[in-house]
């Protein structure tokens, strides 16, 4: 939708060694895909050039590109697959659940996919493995229904109990769906699988609604949540301009990033004040969010605010908690500006405030036709590269090239918005509050 990220900024030295592949060994085996156009292990896309301080020599760096190779390292009737969903929910999960399935029964035919149901925890129950069979027939309409229907769960479990369970159902291909704190579990999984040189292929396909994977130009069901976002969004401005100085305040999905709430405000362009995780806020003062909100009702007698659930928390105590994927509890940002907006307006204007909180709404419903696309690629990507062995790696895009990420690079932390780009400037021009002043957080 909008170009929001630069790839290779944290890390501005990357090297070849840091994006190349693991691979389980040699690919021998002709890929029995017909008409395809094969991809080369030499084929990469550039990330970064750097020039050595003092020195005529400069460094380049690319990601391997993905797609079917010409030779694969499994043997497909005798390879087993299987794929996992972990963390919250996303348009299109479902899409490249039956991408999976169908690639790798039509294209490679493969001898069996399985499903663990319920995340990570399906590896570990109390008697054996949770699975159940995926075949073209059961996945056929899987992609017109929201959610997964294999489930999801959160939580760390124990690598060497997953492996365990990967080696007695025979798996030779593991498809992990999940955000950054389930890439960590996948590379930890991966780590144990080459301690005890197996021959099993860890390959990950990036979830997450909040768009926050680096190197990830664009996660799957990141163009529905906007649409779904934007319908909130209209629904708030229709209520605002239907009373006297009337506030619309839409909360939108984005722990520590505010993608979502960005490229909504500068989609619908009916948004006054987008609050983000990345810009800290004070609520008075000079360039305060309620002065400036006093301003704006003044002059246009209504306001739409749209916030990101991780924004302005360092004007929140910290709660010390976390969930039971290790994401602390964040606090009530639109519960403090519900309070702060009434007693602020008390005895200033008459105001009337609607708050819309449609997450679970957008994290649940079915991907859009982009999404739809975008979930179809992915899940082909995911089985070429693990029929051609490799392993400990992320399919993605990168200047609208498909290519493979070593998690090492994923897992390090969440991609943010950057304010220094066009894209901010344009969401601030969008929405006219310019004037609202940027503060450091509270220690």
């Amino acid at each position: 939708m909008h170009e929001i990220e630069r790839p290779g900024l944290p890390w501005p030295d990357l090297t070849l060694d840091q994006t190349r592949i693991p691979s389980l060994g040699p690919a021998k085996i002709p890929n029995p895909r017909q008409n395809s156009l094969f991809v080369d292990d030499e084929q990469g896309v550039l990330v970064n050039i750097l020039k050595e301080p003092s020195s005529k020599h400069v460094r380049q760096a690319a990601m391997e590109q993905a797609g079917p190779r010409r030779s694969i390292y499994f043997d497909p009737p005798k390879t087993k697959c299987a794929i996992v969903t972990c963390g919250g929910l996303c348009p299109g999960i479902n899409d490249v659940i039956r991408s999976i399935v169908m690639e790798a029964h039509h294209g490679y035919k493969t001898s069996s996919v399985l499903g663990v149901r319920y995340g990570l925890a399906g590896f570990v129950p109390t008697a054996s493995p949770d699975v159940v069979e995926l075949t073209p027939e059961s996945v056929s309409d899987i992609h017109e229904f929201g959610g997964t229907i294999l489930g999801s769960s959160r939580g760390p479990r124990d690598p060497e109990d997953v492996v365990d369970a990967l080696e007695r159902l025979n798996v030779g291909v593991l498809f992990i769906l999940g955000g950054v704190g389930t890439m960590r579990a996948a590379q930890a999984i991966y780590e144990v699988t080459a301690k005890r040189n197996l021959r099993i292929a860890v390959v990950c396909i990036p979830k997450t609604i909040d768009n926050d994977v680096h190197f990830v130009s664009r996660t799957f069901g990141f163009n529905t949540a906007v649409e779904k976002a934007i319908e909130a969004i209209r629904c708030a401005h229709v209520e605002s301009t239907g009373v006297p100085y009337g506030i619309g305040l839409v909360k939108l999905m984005g722990r520590e990033s505010g993608f979502i709430a960005a490229a909504a405000a500068l989609s619908i362009k009916e948004v006054n004040f987008v609050l983000v995780p990345e810009r800290p806020f004070s609520l008075d003062g000079p360039g305060g969010f309620l002065p400036e909100l006093m301003a704006r009702l003044e002059r246009r007698g209504h306001a739409v605010v749209v916030a990101a659930e991780g924004a302005g928390q360092h004007l929140l105590p910290e709660s010390g908690l976390t969930d039971p994927s290790g994401n602390r509890i964040l606090g009530d940002i639109c519960g403090l500006l519900l309070r702060s907006i009434k007693s602020y307006f008390k005895d200033r204007l008459p105001i009337t405030v609607k708050y819309i909180d449609p997450s679970y709404i957008i994290r649940s419903v079915p991907a859009g036709a982009a999404d739809r696309a975008h979930c179809n690629l992915l899940g082909s990507l995911a089985v070429h590269a693990g029929m051609a062995g490799k392993t400990g790696l992320m399919v993605s895009h990168m200047h609208e090239i498909p290519v493979h990420v070593p998690l090492p690079l994923v897992t390090v932390g969440r991609k943010r918005m950057d304010l220094n780009t066009s894209f901010w400037q344009q969401v601030m021009d969008s929405t006219g509050q310019n004037r609202l002043e940027a503060v450091c957080p509270h220690p």
